[in-house]
């Protein structure tokens, strides 16, 4: 793991020289904006006795599907069209690492923008002027562990989005087979236990429950840190990564 942090300082570079880099960053902020302003709006309109705080890290799923493809489609799916792939191959470092940097530079990019929505309720505050404003929508405790689980489920998101890159040549297919995957990760289980299934509902429900991402984020944002979604996300990311450098391996 000698040379990882040169690959790193490599991938970032190439990250920040990426159009599709920027594309996915103003999108991103586009979006969280709308959301926050239209959950303001609701907001001043009804009264909700949910903190708008948590109400905020509901919709994490919708920038994921779109954010994560758009930064992940092109990191070896790229290489790989190019021939670039083998030139670095053929320097002293093991595909691990090749891997794991472009894994972390998508990772460390994917927290960056998430932490630069922290800045909203700010704007609000400097656009009213009043504490106040501040101390309801900027609630500490909820943002921690919002952000938390943010990183957390980002380490498996980010490597389903480096697999899918590493299976095709093509970035569109790369993008389309992130944004699939993804999907079925987020939604799937939700989608799964609301149906019936007669006498293997019961039986269901408790593996559905374990997978359901929604649960792991309301736990984080309410300040209930459970081990379970530790593990499910480092081990599984870790097997995704694991599965994407077998894969890259034997198509060099």
């Amino acid at each position: 793991m000698k040379h990882l942090a040169t690959l790193l300082r490599h991938e970032l570079r190439c990250l920040f020289y990426s159009s599709s880099t920027y594309v996915a960053s103003v999108l991103f902020l586009l979006l969280m904006a709308a959301i926050y302003y239209l959950l303001l709006s609701q907001y001043a309109a009804d009264e909700f006795t949910i903190p708008p705080s948590e109400v905020f890290f509901q919709t994490f799923w919708l920038p994921v599907l779109f954010m994560v493809p758009l930064l992940t489609m092109r990191s070896v799916a790229e290489e790989r069209r190019m021939h670039t792939l083998e030139a670095l191959l053929s320097a002293p470092v093991t595909m691990t690492e090749v891997i794991l940097s472009k894994f972390l530079a998508a990772w460390i990019f994917f927290c960056v923008l998430w932490l630069c929505t922290l800045s909203f309720p700010f704007i609000v505050y400097y656009g009213t002027n009043s504490e106040a404003v501040l101390d309801q929508l900027l609630s500490w405790p909820a943002y921690l562990g919002g952000y938390t689980y943010i990183c957390l489920s980002g380490l498996l998101f980010v490597a389903v989005g480096i697999l899918s890159s590493a299976l095709t040549r093509s970035q569109l297919v790369a993008g389309m087979l992130s944004f699939g995957i993804l999907f079925i990760l987020l939604l799937g289980p939700q989608l799964i236990g609301a149906q019936q299934f007669g006498p293997w509902t019961d039986w269901l429900k408790s593996p559905l429950q374990y997978l359901d991402t929604g649960q792991h984020r309301d736990s984080f944002v309410r300040g209930v840190l459970d081990t379970r979604p530790l593990f499910y996300y480092v081990t599984n990311s870790a097997l995704v990564l694991s599965i994407a450098a077998m894969v890259v391996e034997s198509k060099a």
